[in-house]
């Protein structure tokens, strides 16, 4: 049985929302989430746009007033601002509830401060799902060395690799360009990387980014450091290809 949980701010237009977005995404197969706020506004614009702009789904999102689900039954309850927490005290008991404490990110009016709430939030939720995992005895993800060897065994998967840890995130046109390969045969591998849990993909605008996955374990971000630095000259051509691109997309810090 999914695990219910509410986000709560006081707007319901930006932090509670984002959170919302975010957790249905990232382990939607494990929680049915909501938010709500003590004093619900409309979706902030600039909330669904950096939503969007990460490949995270917004249809459906709207500002909801916290009266409205009090009498339903929660797991867990996810104050995101102070007053939320003094509002709400007890009142959803026995929901497990925690307090996080976000800026609010409308006062700014700024791209650049929302994007940085929905990248904190992520961590927060990122972890939060990783403790719920522990508790009831769900696996994080699995790394078969077999698989991952497999997976870094062809010479254009490697380069895709040390290309993506050097620069942390990388669209296709990007690889395509620094591999000098066509963009189908690039998709291909990328798909084989994403499968085997070594890459993940996020959508920004028009473009899609390639990152390491943020479950990579310790032994495997070892591998590719060690590989990285004992073979400096590795991806040194397609390094000097994407160098000299001069229409790479402007990529936003989500």
């Amino acid at each position: 049985m999914k695990r219910r949980v509410l986000f709560i701010c006081t707007a319901n237009s930006a932090r509670s929302l984002m959170a919302e977005a975010l957790l249905k995404e990232m382990a939607g197969d494990q929680f049915e989430v909501a938010s709500a706020g003590t004093e619900p506004a409309q979706p902030h614009p600039m909330a669904l746009q950096v939503l969007k702009e990460s490949g995270i789904a917004v249809e459906g999102l709207r500002s909801k007033q916290l009266a409205d689900l009090q009498d339903e039954n929660w797991d867990y309850v996810i104050t995101l601002c102070e007053k939320a927490s003094r509002e709400c005290g007890t009142v959803y008991e026995p929901a497990q509830q925690i307090a996080w404490d976000f800026p609010d990110p409308v006062l700014s009016g700024r791209h650049a401060t929302f994007a940085l709430t929905l990248k904190q939030l992520k961590d927060r939720i990122g972890l939060f799902t990783l403790v719920h995992q522990k508790e009831t005895g769900l696996k994080p993800l699995e790394y078969n060395p077999v698989t991952v060897f497999r997976a870094l065994g062809d010479e254009l998967r490697l380069a895709i690799m040390m290309l993506v840890r050097d620069q942390k995130k990388l669209c296709v046109c990007e690889l395509t360009t620094a591999l000098d390969s066509s963009q189908p045969k690039v998709s291909r591998h990328l798909a084989t990387l994403k499968e085997a849990g070594l890459l993940e993909a996020e959508r920004q605008g028009q473009w899609i980014y390639y990152f390491l996955h943020t479950q990579m374990p310790q032994w495997l971000i070892r591998v590719l450091d060690e590989t990285s630095d004992s073979n400096t000259t590795l991806v040194e051509q397609e390094m000097t290809r994407l160098q000299a691109m001069t229409d790479r997309p402007a990529l936003r810090v989500v």
